[in-house]
């Protein structure tokens, strides 16, 4: 970890939605009550209703990637207005992304929300349901290039390489019993392989997502003009593992690429530790703070206003 002062915060994506998410910073912070206000206008129906109640709509993708993305941008604007926090790095993993942008001021809000939202629904649509199917693959020190090898003749993909210890794959259903096979067989220590089945609606970040890529590139154009790539250039991009670059082309071209591309996650996180102090996870749910910790560095996660509370008034 670098021994500047200098901090970074990171984003978790889809699957962190849980019920009742943000609701304690709407509760008691102005600043989080009027984003999800806000975001409410933006995209024509009741956010906050969605994301404090039990509406099994949450999972639908086109849901989901709009309710995380305003309660992670609730939640930061709340530790704003209580904290004075302002992170210098961004990163966010696959639709956290997103947040990521709008937290560092690359990318307007209301215009990432109706962003997600399309998104979230052409990634619903890009195959019919049933036909896709996500699994993570959780062992010590896994080889990518090998994970790769293994799948490269079936409907597979590297999803995700989260952490030293865990990857995701996605494909066509019918091959994910050849493929966890395959992988499990190559395993020295096969009794601690885990391979588990993820609840998604589609094959994200793989080939199956191609169909919608020129589609969501004509999303991203519409909103260009509108994006200060400068600021972009403080966020990691999940498709090359680097910083942005600043300028509005490539960040776009990152964008749609990471639709069907492997997220880099690895990548993103020592990208981020090698520029910072401190990083913070902000979200409902706390899952990059283990995918830190694989790789030793430090991650402190705040899901609640209390945890906020803990960290920042001690």
């Amino acid at each position: 970890m670098s021994s500047n002062t200098k901090t970074a915060v990171v984003f978790p994506g889809q699957g962190t939605q849980r019920p009742g998410m943000g609701k304690d910073f709407y509760d008691n912070v102005s600043a989080s009550r009027l984003t999800y206000e806000e975001a409410s206008d933006v995209l024509g129906w009741d956010v906050g209703a969605m994301c404090f109640g039990e509406n099994e709509k949450i999972n639908l993708t086109e849901y989901a990637q709009p309710s995380i993305l305003a309660t992670e941008i609730a939640m930061l604007r709340g530790l704003q207005e209580l904290y004075g926090f302002y992170p210098d790095y961004f990163g966010g993993h696959s639709l956290g992304e997103y947040t990521a942008l709008v937290a560092a001021s690359a990318m307007p809000f209301a215009d990432a929300l109706k962003t997600v939202e399309t998104r979230g629904h052409l990634m619903q649509e890009a195959t019919p349901p049933g036909i896709g199917a996500m699994a993570a693959v959780i062992a010590k020190n896994i080889d990518i290039e090998k994970i790769r090898k293994m799948l490269e003749d079936l409907p597979m993909d590297v999803a995700n390489i989260n952490s030293t210890d865990q990857v995701v794959i996605s494909g066509h259903a019918g091959s994910m019993d050849k493929a966890k096979e395959r992988i499990s067989g190559s395993m020295e220590n096969q009794d601690e392989m885990r391979f588990v089945p993820l609840n998604v609606s589609a094959p994200f970040h793989s080939r199956f997502m191609n169909a919608i890529k020129e589609a969501f590139r004509e999303v991203l154009a519409a909103v260009s003009a509108r994006m200060n790539s400068k600021n972009a250039a403080r966020v990691t991009s999940n498709y090359t593992g680097l910083f942005h670059a600043a300028t509005s082309d490539r960040v776009i071209e990152a964008l749609v690429a990471q639709l069907s591309g492997s997220v880099k996650w690895r990548d993103n996180m020592q990208a981020l530790a090698a520029k910072s102090r401190q990083i913070y996870e902000i979200g409902p749910n706390r899952p990059l703070k283990n995918f830190f910790r694989s790789l030793d560095i430090q991650c402190k996660s705040i899901t609640s206003l209390s945890a906020a509370k803990r960290e920042f008034s001690a």
